[in-house]
């Protein structure tokens, strides 16, 4: 049974991989359950086993979204101890996450996810505002560690790192990839980190 059960959740995790894929493809208006179904290499029914809808299917792509959102904050954790390059290391990572998928703001960001569906609607802002507090979180241990500024909102320096990836990534949504997300990140760190971090001379009369 613990088998089976494994087996069921390897599925599911599939055909969820095989949704956002096609998101990024082909956009979501043409997604649907047999093309889900070729995509993996089953027929529509072998869907059906695992999801009861292809509503069912969008919101095991948001979990994906989700989970992968996270795992990026918890990997800039890992790699660097110190808040504010950690920081970076959030942004760099969701500026990757944005050219390898460009599902992400499509699901993200469409009326075509959530139009209609106030429960899809609370999903994405659920995983909004679970991302931005482990942002939060970062901006906080930097200023109990006298690295950012501790007259800044954290939530208000969350939002401004947001602010250099959302619209990039839209551009490079709508340009199929022609805006160069990496390079504006890049710039627009230098400006966010340097209105954010204590400098070093002040930090000398500490």
């Amino acid at each position: 049974m613990a088998e089976e059960k494994l087996d069921t959740l390897v599925r599911r995790e599939q055909i969820a991989e095989a949704a956002l894929s096609l998101v990024a493809d082909q956009g979501l208006r043409r997604l649907s359950i047999a093309a889900v179904a070729r995509r993996v290499g089953l027929v529509p029914s072998g869907i059906y086993r695992h999801f009861k809808s292809k509503d069912e299917v969008l919101a095991a792509v948001l979990d994906l979204i989700q989970e992968r959102l996270l795992a990026n904050v918890q990997a800039a954790r890992e790699e660097n101890d110190d808040p504010v390059e950690c920081l970076k290391g959030v942004l760099v990572r969701h500026i990757r996450f944005i050219r390898e998928g460009r599902a992400i703001p499509r699901m993200i960001f469409s009326d075509d996810v959530h139009a209609g569906n106030p429960l899809r609607r609370q999903r994405v802002l659920q995983i909004f505002t679970s991302y931005t507090g482990e942002v939060v979180q970062i901006v906080r241990l930097g200023q109990s560690q006298g690295r950012i500024r501790p007259d800044l909102d954290p939530q208000t320096v969350a939002m401004m790192l947001f602010g250099i990836i959302v619209p990039a990534g839209i551009l490079w949504h709508l340009t199929e990839g022609g805006f160069d997300v990496t390079h504006h990140a890049q710039r627009a760190w230098q400006l966010l980190s340097s209105a954010i971090t204590i400098p070093a001379n002040d930090l000398r009369k500490q």
